[in-house]
């Protein structure tokens, strides 16, 4: 079992007594210490070099501190506080063996068997009791300790050990500590990482519970934090192989990025990797972040100063412990003579060799023993001074309480507290403890034995004012208390540097977060009407809005309309005002000349109808240009299709009129009914109210009002789009009220077929017939390439070509035709043409021809080739002497080089003179 482990233990450690160091002071009530004075030894060696700080200043600070308790009247009065301190070697099995020397007085010996010479039995010398052990340092030493002690029910209270093993009260309930564990420290540092706003670090630890547990807590608060990713997880072992930290160096170079490396390691492992780093040339790469095993220590950086530059280190809340100052440098070889390492010290710390059997035979120097810490030597107080002395105080404030109770409060070590110290109780008693320590910093304990979580910042720097120096730049208690400002990196720099995975994302740019990485990720910008919703998502603007210039959110889209000043609106506005021009000439003349024989003959009332027909159709461009309102919207209904109606109404009545007149000359000779001037005005206004009533029933059902199309130039830019304000007014709608004008422009076309025959002096019928033909042919052209234009959701890019061409050719029917031409599309892009045709001649006045054509077209900054196939026909419907109007249909199949196919409708009306040259305007 157990207890007969550790029975074992102590015989073989009684064995090796003749050589054990210890420090022992004889009182009432004697006290463990555990102290790290010589580091782990070599090759076998239990141990190696004498660690002056860690070990000799703490261990001074023990002494320090029982002398002050012992002169104090009022702690532990007339009663003598003891001590046996132990070397831990900074290895747990060797402190394990060590410790042993604690129990030995708790464990009975079985003389019985056993008689001197002249036999009587045996005087067997009675060890120390010991009630308390103060220490350890190193998080595994205490563990291993902690194991034998509680079998034992002795106390211990640690000054530096931080492992959160130790906070589980049910395996180590007689252990405590004056400084936090690592949880909060782990805490502390993460809250340092997140406020330099590092993402992406790595973790190295020393092999044990301190490194390996400190590491532990570090990576399960960023798991539930989130926000920091661990690169590498790093374990150097307890006993390293040659080269092994320039391997540890190599592999946290292998993520480059991760230049910040958060430290659980002890001391000789911090120096080794410092060592290691500058060998392999990264000085200034890497952000150290220490623990408190690093804190304010000098040994780690001696000789690698610029290698720890910049490094940020934590160590629990403390104060210099002036009295300590004055106290550890009055130490004399003379005057302190209980210390049995103090002699190895003098020789380390002043260089020098204290006689033939002196520790350091190489040194040319003796030491006089006049020598003088602090005049001689560099001296600066070790970071755990202040809670080696808290730890002391809080036994001692804890025995107090027990004397209380057992001695009633009479001075001096009575006898109830003699027989018997129980450590129980005695627990108890340091768990309720609550005063000011050393440093003016108040002392207590929690359920689990630990102190609460108060840590300064500190920041290795060098300036070239001053020696290279650890500087406060901040503290923690439960919440980061940062100074950015008094930040020095390399060379003095204070720009924060960087350790991320992955740099942010610009505004209007997405993280895609690599899988398995949080910390890293590509972005990506928000394309087209996208904008940044979050740092992970892009999303659609709505339909009327557009993102802002950063992508970050979105603005409504401008809103434009036709401006007077526009192009597109001078031109219609400059040939409208000619027309309206012409028009009101020509009524001028009619007015003028309203009596004469040839007005009178052309029709007064009709000409003046058809010709305020011809005013409105001019007029209705202001209207289509004005600024959309309910008014204007109203107006534009009423009059687009008026004066077209006028003029068809007014043509309609002529026509029908002719035909009536001639159909009812074939049957007798009297005059057909309503040919009079009023009854024709009668019969025009009649067809012009019907299109009046439609449009006031179009009132009524949908009542006019003004909308913002933003189809119609939502380009692929989105800085370009532009929502266009107009009157609610769909294709069907505007079909539908241009359909009564366009009946009454068939019917009169019928009438126009049926008066062609009609002689000369009846000279309307024809020309009106020729306005007929090719208003048919317009309107025809007009109605598809309207809907399948305005209909079409990619205009731009649609295979459907709106063209208006021009073009000369020169053609002997029977043989062979060159013409040239020139196309505009609806979209003002420029096709230039060559034109190969063969022409073959059918009849006078209809031919059909087969030609085959090469296009070049340019269009942007794409050149595009297709070879076409037309078959049409051309029908002749005016001719006078050598002039031949025709009216032509073509169907064009085009093969484009880029594999698709395109098919063409072309309306044309050509002119022609003589048999050979033609000019003709297609749609």
């Amino acid at each position: 079992d157990v207890l007969g482990c550790v029975l074992l233990l102590l015989c073989l450690h009684e064995r090796r007594q003749g050589y054990a160091h210890s420090v022992r002071l004889d009182g009432d009530i004697v006290l463990g210490g555990l102290f790290p004075v010589h580091a782990r030894g070599d090759r076998g060696a239990p141990c190696g070099e004498l660690k002056k700080e860690k070990g000799i200043h703490r261990l001074e600070a023990m002494m320090f501190a029982i002398d002050l308790i012992n002169k104090d009247p009022d702690l532990l009065p007339n009663v003598t506080l003891g001590a046996r301190v132990l070397d831990t070697c900074s290895r747990d099995t060797y402190a394990l063996e060590q410790s042993l020397t604690f129990v030995q007085a708790l464990i009975e010996k079985d003389g019985s068997d056993v008689r001197c010479a002249n036999g009587d039995p045996p005087v067997f010398a009675k060890p120390d009791k010991i009630v308390g052990v103060i220490g350890a340092s190193a998080s595994s030493v205490s563990i291993m300790v902690a194991n034998i002690l509680r079998l034992f029910k002795i106390p211990q209270i640690s000054y530096a050990s931080t492992a959160p093993e130790l906070s589980d009260n049910t395996r180590y309930d007689f252990f405590s500590r004056v400084v936090p564990p690592d949880s909060y420290q782990a805490q502390a540092m993460m809250d340092i990482v997140t406020a330099m706003g590092w993402n992406y670090v790595s973790t190295l630890a020393s092999e044990g519970n301190y490194g390996e547990s400190g590491v532990e807590a570090f990576v399960q608060i960023s798991r539930e934090t989130g926000g920091v990713c661990i690169a590498q997880s790093l374990k150097i072992p307890r006993e390293p192989r040659p080269g092994e930290f320039d391997k540890i160096i190599r592999r946290l170079l292998e993520t480059s990025n991760a230049r910040a490396v958060i430290m659980f390691a002890n001391e000789d492992d911090i120096r080794r990797v410092l060592d290691a780093a500058r060998r392999n040339n990264q000085t200034g790469h890497f952000l150290w972040v220490g623990s408190d095993s690093w804190g304010s220590k000098i040994s780690p950086v001696i000789g690698q100063e610029r290698v720890a530059e910049g490094a940020i280190t934590i160590l629990p809340k403390r104060a210099s412990v002036d009295a300590f100052d004055r106290y550890f440098r009055s130490r004399s070889l003379s005057n302190n003579r209980r210390n049995v390492w103090f002699a190895e010290f003098w020789e380390e710390n002043f260089n020098c060799k204290l006689g033939m059997h002196g520790k350091r035979p190489g040194s040319p120097k003796k030491c006089t023993g006049l020598e003088k810490v602090g005049r001689d030597s560099s001296y600066e107080q070790e970071g755990k001074v202040q809670f080696v002395m808290d730890a002391v105080y809080a036994m001692a404030h804890a025995l107090h309480r027990m004397h209380r109770q057992r001695c009633h409060g009479n001075p001096g070590f009575c006898q109830d507290m003699a027989d018997n110290i129980d450590g129980k109780e005695l627990l108890s008693h340091i768990r309720a403890v609550s005063f000011n320590g050393s440093a003016n910093t108040p002392v207590v304990f929690n359920e689990n034995g630990d102190a609460p979580g108060r840590y300064d910042i500190f920041q290795y720097q060098i300036t070239n004012r001053s020696t290279p120096e650890y500087r406060v730049i901040g503290t923690w208690t439960n919440k980061l208390y940062l100074n950015v400002d008094s930040m020095r990196w390399r060379r003095g720099d204070s720009s924060l540097p960087s350790s991320v995975c992955s740099v942010p994302c610009r505004t209007g740019e997405r993280k895609k977060v690599v899988k398995g990485v949080p910390c890293c990720w590509h972005c990506e910008r928000c394309e087209g009407y996208h904008y940044q919703a979050s740092e992970f998502t892009c999303e659609l603007c709505p339909y009327e809005m557009r993102p802002d210039a950063n992508r970050t959110g979105c603005v409504p889209i401008p809103i434009v309309k036709l401006e007077w000043h526009s192009p597109w609106a001078v031109i219609p506005v400059f040939i409208s005002m000619l027309g309206i021009v012409a028009t009101s000439f020509v009524v001028v003349t009619f007015v003028r000349y309203n009596d004469t024989p040839i007005v009178r003959a052309s029709g007064r009332e009709m000409s003046y109808v058809l010709l305020t027909g011809i005013f409105l159709c001019y007029a209705i461009t202001f209207l289509m240009i004005a600024a959309p309102d309910v008014g204007v919207c109203s107006f534009r209904r009423i009059f687009l299709g008026l004066g077209m109606c006028f003029s068809y109404a007014a043509l309609l009545t002529k026509t029908n009129r002719i035909h009536r007149i001639f159909e009812q000359g074939k049957k007798s000779v009297t005059a057909p009914r309503f040919i009079s001037p009023a009854s024709q005005l009668a019969i025009t206004f009649s067809l012009i109210s019907v299109q009046l009533l439609g449009v006031f029933v179009w009132f009524a059902v949908d009542p006019p009002h003004t909308v913002v199309d933003y189809g119609e130039q939502r380009t692929q830019d989105p800085a370009s789009a532009r929502g266009v304000l107009k009157c609610d007014i769909s294709d069907l709608s505007l079909i539908c009220s241009l359909g009564y004008s366009i009946l009454l422009m068939v019917t009169c076309t019928v009438y126009a077929i049926k008066t062609r025959g009609v002689p000369e002096t009846f000279n309307e019928a024809k020309p009106i017939g020729f306005t007929m033909y090719t208003t048919c042919i317009v309107w025809l052209a007009f109605i598809p390439i309207f809907f399948g234009t305005s209909q079409s959701a990619e205009r731009v890019s649609a295979d459907r070509i709106v063209c208006v061409c021009v073009w000369v050719g020169w053609c002997v029917c029977g043989r062979g035709c060159v013409s040239v031409g020139v196309c505009m599309d609806g979209w003002l892009d420029v096709f230039l043409s060559g034109w190969v045709c063969v022409c073959v001649c059918v009849c006078e006045r209809v031919f059909v021809w087969v030609s085959e054509r090469v296009y070049a077209c340019v269009w942007g900054r794409v050149g595009w080739v297709c070879v076409c196939v037309s078959v049409g026909g051309c029908m002749s419907v005016y001719a006078y002497e050598s002039v031949r109007v025709c009216v032509c249909v073509c169907v064009f199949f085009c093969v484009w080089v880029g594999g698709c196919m395109s098919v063409f409708v072309c309306v044309c009306v050509c002119v022609c003179v003589g048999a050979r040259v033609c000019v003709c305007v297609c749609a």
